[in-house]
């Protein structure tokens, strides 16, 4: 047992406690927040670090042994994604010291702001399908209070969509638990695993597969339930829909990954079959909307979706090397898209509007902004040497290894429409004639830069280290290529 898995999930349900008895006194908040942030990302590169060297880390809450009790379990895919949630946490939370209104942070934005990161923390961190469940729906209630925070129209009607679909993707959760422990009679995700095996992939077991898909699906926006996404990660304020569009739909795709490499891999011509066509679907769905719309914000929510398509074609190939290449996109594109969305943050707080055809020249006053954006959206595209371009070589390779040409090559194309839609902001907001902006003298863009700025000069070394993490990254792909790694660490077989 290891005591160090479960404080990545302590430190934030600990600082949100503590700071709900400060709610009026901002400053305290903020330096409670910033603490709590640092010590979440200290804690997850020392948990990362350990089960690197000392392989899986377990830990039987209330000693109850696997499969009987409830069981945390640290791989390094789960470790990789909470350091990089950690991260993420900590560069939002600085940006929203100077960006978020006074009225927002006294009313819990930050209590809030850490029992999300609890709840996405605990779904990469379990290993129960159960509480997978359970942490899922700490993060959504969480992310409704944040959606929600500051009552404008356009948050309220969102929210109401927004917290429906999710209601009854939670319902239909609990309905697939319910069918796969009537099955399989049990909750441990590496001993469901076991018992699949030792049953084969039944017609009932496809069943329950597809079911998952669809819970997890609809959470993480595969096509065709992406539909709710556009809208209401288009009402929330910068750090917050950064936060929503970096890490909510990932703790979706994680999951789909999660389960079907280690619990759904009997009936892989069905179940990722199905997989493979809807993350297509998904990234042309996607390219469409990025390309379509001359709204910032909009751009660059349909770049999730396009993402989220080009991760999980890597998982549907179910290799190694494709396997790989997603894990090393998924920590790419949390990053990225974190550092995107808010550098559209502060032009929007500059600009006053989303509408990239009422803006222009802003490189002439904020050269800084200007080139910190263009490296981010070069890295979005997957342009060598930069952090996006490992991922999308290893997926793309393996579509084409695997005689998936179609696919491969939708992805290949998909780049070349992302760097376009990415460019199209660049040259439309920051090139051309400069304008006047009534509000560019009050904004602390210097402050709020050096969020999203951190976030671009990890991408680069992401990029350039590619060579030193890999060695890491394929550790993370072993343990899901070869699930008796998982099985054999969490009931110590």
């Amino acid at each position: 047992m290891n005591s160090l898995i479960v404080l990545p999930l302590l430190i934030p349900l600990f600082t949100g406690t503590i700071l709900i008895f400060f709610a009026k006194n901002t400053l305290t908040q903020r330096w409670i927040s910033a603490a709590g942030s640092i010590l979440m990302i200290i804690v997850s590169l020392w948990l990362a670090a350990t089960v690197y060297n000392e392989g899986i880390q377990t830990m039987n809450l209330g000693n109850w042994e696997a499969p009987f009790g409830i069981t945390l379990v640290s791989d390094m895919l789960s470790a990789l994604l909470v350091v990089t949630t950690s991260l993420i946490g900590f560069v939002c939370l600085l940006y929203s010291f100077r960006y978020i209104e006074k009225e927002r942070e006294e009313h819990f934005y930050y209590p809030v702001f850490f029992f999300l990161l609890l709840g996405i923390n605990g779904a990469f961190t379990t290993g129960d399908i159960f509480n997978l469940f359970v942490f899922f729906e700490v993060m959504l209630m969480s992310s409704y209070v944040l959606l929600v925070l500051g009552g404008t129209k356009i948050q309220l009607r969102e929210t109401i969509k927004y917290l429906l679909v999710n209601v009854i993707a939670s319902a239909l959760f609990v309905i697939a638990v319910g069918y796969l422990y009537s099955v399989v009679g049990s909750l441990n995700m590496a001993h469901i695993s076991v018992r699949l095996a030792e049953m084969g992939q039944s017609g009932i077991i496809t069943v329950i597969a597809v079911l998952f898909l669809i819970v997890f699906g609809a959470k993480g926006a595969l096509f065709p339930l992406y539909f709710w996404l556009p809208g209401s990660y288009y009402a929330p304020p910068a750090p917050v829909l950064a936060m929503f569009g970096a890490l909510l739909t990932k703790v979706g795709i994680y999951s789909i990954a999660r389960t079907y490499t280690l619990l759904f891999n009997q009936d892989v011509g069905f179940t990722h079959g199905l997989l493979e066509v809807l993350a297509i679907l998904t990234i042309i769905v996607g390219v469409i909307g990025a390309i379509a719309f001359s709204d910032i914000k909009k751009i660059i929510i349909y770049n999730i979706i396009v993402a989220v398509g080009v991760i999980l074609f890597g998982v549907a190939t179910f290799t190694q090397e494709s396997l790989a290449g997603s894990i090393f996109y998924i920590i790419h594109d949390m990053n990225i898209k974190a550092a995107l969305f808010l550098l559209i943050g502060i032009v929007i707080k500059i600009t006053g509007t989303s509408d990239m055809t009422k803006m222009g020249g802003l490189i002439h006053r904020f050269p800084a902004l200007a080139w910190t954006f263009f490296i981010a959206a070069a890295a979005l595209a997957g342009i060598p040497p930069l952090s996006g371009f490992p991922g999308k070589v290893l997926i793309i390779s393996s579509g084409f290894a695997n005689g998936n040409y179609w696919g491969a090559a939708v992805v290949l194309l998909s780049s070349l429409f992302v760097l376009f839609s990415a460019m199209k902001i660049f040259m439309n907001v920051f090139w051309g004639k400069p304008e006047t902006y009534a509000n560019q003298e009050k904004v602390p863009v210097k402050w709020l830069l050096a969020s999203p700025a951190i976030l671009t000069v990890f991408a680069v070394l992401f990029g350039f280290g590619t060579e030193a993490l890999y060695p890491v990254i394929m550790n993370a792909a072993e343990t899901l290529s070869n699930p008796e790694i998982y099985i054999n660490a969490v009931l110590k077989e």
